[in-house]
């Protein structure tokens, strides 16, 4: 292993390039650029866990693109049953509301999250464990000129705009979802005030504030143990046990919903799992993809943050993409990122032609969209 000195941001990134170049990371996946109607999208996933337990997908229709970021928790059945389900939700639901709303938003994370528990409850005796399995849910929908986004869990999405009043031509950083997370004082606050008679709503453990001593994400897609008391689990899984009868749901699946009709400065979205976030700021995601060429930018965003995880371990990125899978979430986390870009003149075209795609990070399966099903 080698010891690292202080480099600036330029230095260490020509450094990722040069250690990249000598061969692939197997646990990186990636889609180098591809088209929807307001521009191109890039998406990148690194595995960490056995299992991968990031899910991601992105649709692309006529007039309208769909994004979503699933981090799951626990094993990858909520956020594969997110992946499989909400956007279908969705566009049933905005179909027959006559468009995409934040009520159809959080209708469709209702009924996704309905849809799972209902799933848990039909296995449960046979794989109990499936109660304490849920996912982040972070979505992002361009429409008609307008962005809306809805998140549950510390996922963030992060707006990159350049003012034209900005005569230094940076780029500035907007994060557009708050963080669900225990380790922020306003959740811990806002966790406390809906349970005041818990005193173990939240708990420091091993100097990380964790809701009920176990899970730091406080809103979710799953987690039904800690949702609703029939999926309580026994003391014979003492990681999930609650020593308690659970009185009212100590998690939410309730999302924050954003909307934001989009300006001539607004120039790309970065959607990601937190383990992006872990490694870097918003400003410096943001600087990354403000200077590099659209081409492979989501992988370049991944690429950086596992290059910043091995320098903690005084590591270089070759000697990390030589750790199999598993051992590597002693590293990082599984990484997560699409990142958006939004050409102003193509917000004008009522329908742009693009092919109408559905891709699903990770997964390598890319197929029509259901897009034009619904809004034909």
């Amino acid at each position: 292993m080698r010891r690292y000195g202080r480099m600036n941001r330029d230095e260490d990134e020509d450094e990722d390039d040069r250690e990249d170049s000598s061969g692939g990371d197997s646990l990186l996946w990636s889609r180098e650029l591809e088209r929807h109607s307001f521009g191109d999208f890039s998406m990148a996933v690194v595995q960490a866990n056995e299992v991968v337990e990031d899910h991601s997908q992105v649709e692309t229709g006529k007039g309208a693109v769909f994004v979503g970021v699933y981090d799951g928790h626990g094993g990858p059945e909520a956020s594969r049953y997110i992946s499989d389900h909400l956007f279908a939700h969705l566009m049933r639901l905005s179909k027959e509301h006559g468009g995409i709303t934040e009520e159809t938003l959080r209708a469709a994370f209702s009924a996704t999250e309905e849809g799972f528990l209902t799933l848990v409850r039909r296995t449960c005796s046979l794989k109990p464990l499936i109660a304490a399995v849920g996912s982040c849910c972070l979505v992002g929908v361009i429409w008609k000129g307008t962005l809306l986004i809805a998140n549950v869990g510390d996922s963030r999405a992060v707006l990159g705009s350049m003012s034209s009043t900005n005569r230094s031509n940076k780029v500035a950083a907007e994060q557009l979802t708050s963080d669900h997370n225990a380790a922020l004082e306003e959740v811990r606050q806002e966790l406390k005030s809906l349970h005041p008679d818990d005193s173990h709503i939240v708990v420091l453990k091993h100097g990380v504030w964790r809701i009920k001593g176990i899970i730091q994400v406080s809103r979710s897609i799953g987690d039904a143990y800690l949702k609703r008391p029939e999926f309580s689990l026994d003391p014979s899984f003492p990681k999930f046990h609650l020593t308690e009868r659970l009185q009212r749901p100590v998690l939410s699946a309730e999302p924050c919903v954003y909307t934001r009709v989009l300006q001539t400065s607004d120039k790309f979205v970065i959607f990601a799992s937190d383990g992006l976030w872990e490694q870097m700021s918003n400003q410096q995601a943001v600087e990354i993809v403000n200077k590099h060429p659209r081409p492979g930018i989501a992988r370049r965003l991944v690429r950086r943050a596992m290059s910043i995880a091995a320098k903690k371990r005084e590591m270089r990125y070759d000697d990390l993409k030589k750790v199999e899978r598993g051992v590597r979430r002693f590293f990082h986390d599984d990484i997560t990122v699409v990142v958006v870009f939004v050409d102003s003149e193509l917000l004008m075209v009522e329908k742009a032609t693009v092919p109408e795609l559905s891709v699903k990070g990770f997964s390598h399966t890319v197929g029509p969209s259901k897009f034009s099903i619904f809004f034909s």
